[in-house]
């Protein structure tokens, strides 16, 4: 399982034209789920992110975790993070899940990293052409890789 996470101002998913949802400050999620990953993997994930120390403390040092800032979390479903580029010049997404086992750890994830900061996350919609729009924070953008926890 891998996640881009980008501290953010602000972000929001439009679908059709339409706004879907959107959060403050707080983080960004792009999640990507392979065909090995687990509900352990997720719950790992959703831990490493909630206790992420990437918010300035009143030094402004990056020393405060989201629980501390009272931010959100919005969570979107991103197969293209797992794409194979190796062979050629058109990715290869064969590592990616398939709807059928990623749908069920997208939504474990979810409810989990909701579970793990107190309020609910936000979300994409899974499979559909939404519009990400995003205000990155710093820049901070950290990518996490569950095959990668040593």
């Amino acid at each position: 399982m891998r996640a881009v996470i980008q501290r953010v101002s602000s972000a929001s998913v439009t679908i059709d034209g339409l706004l879907h949802s959107s959060v403050g400050a707080g983080f960004m999620v792009l999640l990507g789920i392979e065909t090995e990953d687990t509900t352990d993997d997720a719950d790992w994930l959703c831990g490493k992110i909630a206790q992420l120390r990437v918010f300035s403390d009143e030094n402004g040092l990056m020393n405060k975790d989201i629980l501390e800032t009272g931010g959100e979390i919005l969570v979107v479903s991103q197969f293209t993070l797992h794409a194979s580029y190796k062979k050629g010049n058109r990715p290869s997404f064969i590592k990616a899940a398939r709807p059928e086992q990623a749908i069920p750890l997208y939504e474990h994830f979810v409810k989990t990293i909701s579970e793990k900061i107190g309020k609910q996350a936000a979300t994409g919609m899974f499979g559909a052409d939404m519009k990400v729009a995003l205000v990155n924070d710093g820049p901070v953008t950290i990518l996490m890789d569950t095959k990668n926890r040593e």
